[in-house]
């Protein structure tokens, strides 16, 4: 039953593949039997209900291999994957993309495609389960356990990302991570040899991790005891190298070419006829295959039901635990959360808003008990150290002394994550424990490295995760430490990117609200774009509210009668610019209107009405002014508007000096909009 189980996978797989006439057999055909021991003799899972909070996971970083993916979930039960689905492979309005594509409903637990991204998203999946696990497990109800488990391929190994992640998770100690690496010596464009020839047993031995090999990848059996082994080991992440034969038994077994392409019909007949199989039917399916298959659905009734009874025990004996874990897991916020959020009075010298943005975190994480994260080891740079939340560390490794600026317990119930000078594997981590659910994760850094992590930030935008990015040091402003670390095209770049939110507030109160709409949003990322260097804290009486942020502009000051010949648009810290000169042109008897724009995605998502109140059509002469690249302003402006940016890279020099050599200033401002007026 086992061989004919994974040969139907294999066929199923097969047929996906030809009927859409795209895709990459090469590894359904030659992974299927690790494919089949998950779904059907390991995984803890419940086809009829995804969505259970203690399954276990399973990652196919190998997206390329998605027919493999598919035909499981089929076979398991799934009601989200139907037989159409495979039929409608790579065609619009499918469950079933080129890659997997999040979609719990359907058993597919996150986005993969993207080489290394699985890998590293898996580790924030089991670190999300270590920290829920540390704050609500009690003696006798282990109410959150489960595994996470990914298959991986070659070029999974050969990415950075991939290597970031592993080293973390090795410090980390993530004994219920298992991943199955899919060891076929085969890439795209050739055999590996060409380019990967390091000893991967002893590189994943290095960072800390169990290594266990099974020879012969068409065996079952010996697959299903390396990962009982693998189970055993609750201090050491796994790596099971599993030796495999990419396309098995077509005429293009162990070469390149059955990678990425379809067969040709010939080959799929003999490929068919190696596996004994009826070559007059396509997506044949033995029915008791299907039955075998779908007795997992009884098991996992069972294993949930199980649980349900454990969690209702829990309930009696730990009340307060027990609703508390119910609110994680439902995804809701505790009543009240924003009431006690700091209210920032003007004061001389102002704050920076990362400053600013320190201390709202800290009253968010007093009442929002599952808002987890950390930095790229910035966290004195990017003020997001959770005071006296503790940091999340593998019991035991480190000693007290060693947590910098963080106190509080040394432990997996810890808050504060040390991410290390790992940018890109900090961003699919974060993606990991978002879509594991129960979390609220959040990762900083310098803006400027904002682009180590952009894979996984697209990533996150593509698969709706509730990510919160804290990026500080915003723009040329950084000052000495030069054009490699000032940022100039990223804000722009990042608005380009379909569901993320970005906001660069101007103040201490904007950053408040821009928090609050990172909090509240649901479904996709938030990026925070802060300053280092100080602002001053607009005066709420004389000019607009902050509460305007949440519409992502808003008519900050307005021009004396209400009617303006000019307006002045601008984001963080050149706000206060455009303010300045504001009041230098109201003097001179100009009408001169000021809009402050944290976030052009929040704006574009208000009625025309609002938008047309905040920029009327009628009034052409508009400035924008912004530290960076002018590119999307234009949108804004119109032809008969002016940008004032910086579309070159900046300079070593102080912060302030820097930015009036580059022309982001008030008297460069009253210039152009003099020019304006006076045209």
């Amino acid at each position: 039953m086992e061989q004919l189980a994974v040969t139907t996978i294999r066929m199923l797989a097969l047929d996906t593949v030809q009927k859409a006439k795209s895709g990459h057999p090469g590894l359904p055909l030659g992974a299927a039997p690790i494919g089949y021991v998950l779904f059907r003799n390991v995984l803890k899972h419940n086809p009829k209900n995804p969505q259970w909070f203690n399954r276990d996971r399973f990652i196919l970083s190998a997206g390329h291999g998605s027919a493999l993916l598919y035909a499981l979930l089929y076979l398991s039960g799934y009601e989200g994957i139907s037989l159409e689905e495979l039929k409608n492979f790579r065609q619009w309005g499918s469950h079933t993309p080129g890659h997997p594509e999040r979609c719990i409903t359907c058993g597919i637990e996150t986005t993969t495609g993207p080489l290394g991204q699985g890998f590293a998203t898996g580790v924030g999946m089991a670190m999300a389960e270590a920290h829920l696990a540390a704050r609500f497990n009690r003696p006798g109800f282990p109410i959150i356990d489960h595994y996470t488990y990914a298959l991986v391929s070659d070029g999974d190994l050969m990415e950075g990302v991939a290597q970031e992640a592993a080293s973390l998770a090795g410090h980390l100690r993530l004994g219920k991570l298992i991943y199955l690496f899919d060891n076929n010596r085969i890439s795209l464009s050739g055999e590996t040899a060409l380019c990967f020839t390091e000893n991967i047993r002893g590189h994943f031995v290095s960072y800390g991790w169990q290594v266990l090999e099974v020879e012969d990848g068409n065996d079952p059996l010996a697959i299903a005891q390396a990962v009982r082994e693998a189970q055993k080991d609750r201090e050491r992440p796994s790596l099971i190298m599993v030796t495999s034969h990419i396309g098995y038994g077509s005429p293009k077994q162990d070469t390149f070419e059955v990678h990425g392409s379809p067969l040709k019909p010939e080959e799929v007949v003999e490929t068919k006829k190696f596996f004994g199989w009826p070559l007059d039917q396509d997506f044949y399916v033995p029915e008791e295959v299907l039955h075998h298959m779908r007795a997992v659905i009884g098991e996992g009734e069972r294993q949930e039901k199980e649980w349900q009874t454990l969690f209702e025990a829990y309930a009696r004996e730990y009340p307060d635990l027990a609703e508390e874990l119910r609110m994680l897991m439902e995804g809701r916020l505790p009543e009240g959360w924003d009431k006690k959020l700091p209210t920032f009075e003007v004061t001389a010298g102002g704050i920076a808003t990362r400053s600013a943005g320190g201390k709202v975190l800290n009253a968010l994480a007093e009442v929002i008990p599952n808002l987890i994260g950390g930095s790229a080891d910035l966290d004195p740079s990017t003020s997001t150290v959770l005071k006296g939340r503790g940091s999340f560390q593998a019991p035991g490794v480190c000693r007290p002394g060693t947590q910098g600026l963080i106190d509080g317990p040394l432990g997996y119930e810890g808050r504060n994550i040390a991410f290390g000078v790992r940018e890109h594997a900090m961003g699919a981590i974060l993606n990991g424990m978002a879509v594991h659910g129960g979390l609220i994760p959040f990762g900083a850094t310098f803006f400027v490295f904002s682009d180590y992590m952009r894979p996984a930030v697209r990533v996150a935008a593509l698969s709706h995760c509730k990510v919160i990015y804290v990026w500080t040091h915003d723009s040329v402003g950084v000052g000495e430490d030069g054009p490699t670390h000032q940022p100039v095209e990223h804000l722009m770049s990042l608005r380009v990117i379909p569901n993320l939110v970005s906001l660069r507030p101007a103040d201490a109160n904007e950053t408040r609200e821009a928090w609050k709409v990172a909090i509240e949003r649901k479904n996709g990322p938030v990026a925070l774009v802060l300053t280092r260097q100080n602002v001053p804290i607009l005066d709420q009486e004389k000019y607009g509210k902050a509460e305007g942020v949440r519409r992502g502009a808003y008519i900050l000051a307005e021009a004396p009668h209400g009617k303006p010949e000019i307006v002045f648009l601008a984001s963080g810290s050149e706000v206060h610019i455009a303010l300045e000169a504001y009041e230098k042109l109201i003097q001179e008897g100009v009408e001169v209107r000021v809009v402050s724009m944290p976030s052009f995605e929040l704006f574009e998502a208000q009625p025309e009405s609002y938008r047309r109140e905040v920029l009327p059509p009628e009034v052409k002469k508009r400035i924008a002014i912004e530290a960076g690249a002018t590119l999307g302003w234009y949108k804004y402006v119109g032809f008969e508007g002016k940008v004032i940016g910086i579309d070159r890279f900046g300079a070593s020099a102080p912060g302030k000096v820097v930015l009036e050599k580059l022309g982001i200033s008030v008297l460069h401002l009253l210039e152009e909009a003099r020019a304006m007026l006076a045209r």
